[in-house]
């Protein structure tokens, strides 16, 4: 693949690029390119966390960079998810990745990286204590959104300290990419101001976006809310339930979670040599099968009331059944897996 080629693959996943002219010198540099993702194990995965991640990494896979994914079990730990359990957190972990080597996430070419190694390092300490002198407080705090927290000065000592770490990590891993959600955004542009200050490179900012929860009432995802998003291990029942109730209302193409699952999950598995139509099936009455090309396709035809929410639902429930199948043939069948899935699913859920 050509610069060109790469970069293109590159803005499939990122949603923002900060900047797309640094990302294009990057890959013209010829030098090995480290990206990376991380995240804090707590409580089940999403298909966000699943499905989509797995497509990201993948795409930077294929673009020639090398993937490093940070199993951030400190982290989790000074945000005191799984109620500051580090033996949990860590199981959490393991069942994480269980899912993604189900799923289809490009293992061989993956590095999973423990924080809980990284931290053995006296220089990572140094580098966290380097970025913690390059700011006040109030400047920390305002990155609070990327441990799913409020700007308040009431976060623990530890939660100040996170996106010190966060920071860090980034050059402890040589990442000249960080490839996160839009939530993690403002600890990214808070590396690329540390980053020259303190001997370092200003890292590619590559953000994807964000799924849409499920309910009117949460269009956000959340694990302390089920019904807000399909889980990688939900049964077919679950999922049926779930999307059979979801948000979407007819002809509205703005904030639909449906569609949103339609366009990042089902469309993107489904981008493969000779699979890369979806059909939708519709009442003979009202017209019988639509057979859709792209999501450009099924968006104007939903904007123009052809396919009714509930026909588009039925569809994606076949879909999203069919895509989770070989998760949930994993846990069934892998004992290691199975065991770690019970766990999992005995421990409460904290935010």
């Amino acid at each position: 693949m050509n610069t060109e080629e790469r970069l293109k693959l590159i803005k499939e996943v990122g949603e923002e690029i900060v900047t797309e002219e640094e990302l294009k010198k990057l890959l013209s540099s010829g030098e090995e390119i480290v990206a990376y993702d991380g995240f804090e194990p707590s409580g089940q995965m999403h298909i966000a966390q699943g499905i989509l991640r797995a497509v990201n990494i993948n795409k930077m896979i294929k673009a020639g960079v090398k993937f490093k994914m940070l199993v951030a079990d400190w982290h989790a730990w000074a945000n005191k998810k799984m109620g500051g359990d580090l033996e949990k957190i860590q199981t959490v972990g393991k069942y994480f990745i269980e899912v993604w080597r189900a799923c289809g996430l490009d293992m061989e070419n993956v590095e999973f990286v423990w924080a809980s190694e990284l931290v053995k390092d006296p220089d990572y300490w140094k580098l966290v204590l380097q970025v913690a002198q390059t700011n006040s407080i109030k400047r920390f705090v305002r990155t609070a959104e990327i441990m799913g927290r409020e700007e308040s000065m009431d976060l623990t000592a530890a939660q100040i300290i996170y996106p010190c770490m966060q920071t860090a990590d980034i050059f402890l891993l040589g990442a000249k990419i960080t490839q996160l959600g839009m939530d993690q955004r403002k600890v990214n542009m808070l590396a690329r101001e540390i980053g020259p200050q303190l001997g370092y490179w200003k890292p590619v900012v590559v953000s994807h976006h964000m799924l849409l929860g499920l309910t009117k009432e949460s269009l956000k995802m959340s694990k302390s809310k089920p019904d807000s998003a399909i889980f990688m291990t939900d049964t077919p029942d679950d999922i049926e339930r779930k999307i059979m109730r979801a948000w979407s209302p007819e002809g509205e193409v703005k904030n639909n979670p449906v569609l949103e699952y339609c366009r990042y999950v089902l469309f993107e598995s489904l981008d493969k040599p000779g699979t890369s139509k979806l059909v939708v099936e519709r009442p003979e009455k009202f017209g019988g099968p639509v057979i859709l090309n792209s999501f450009q396709d099924l968006e104007q035809k939903y904007a123009d009331k052809q396919i009714h929410p509930e026909d588009l639902k039925k569809t994606l429930v076949t879909y999203l059944t069919e895509v989770l199948g070989p998760v949930h043939k994993h846990f069934e069948q892998n004992p290691y897996a199975r065991e770690l899935l019970q766990k999992v699913q005995s421990f409460k859920v904290t935010r």
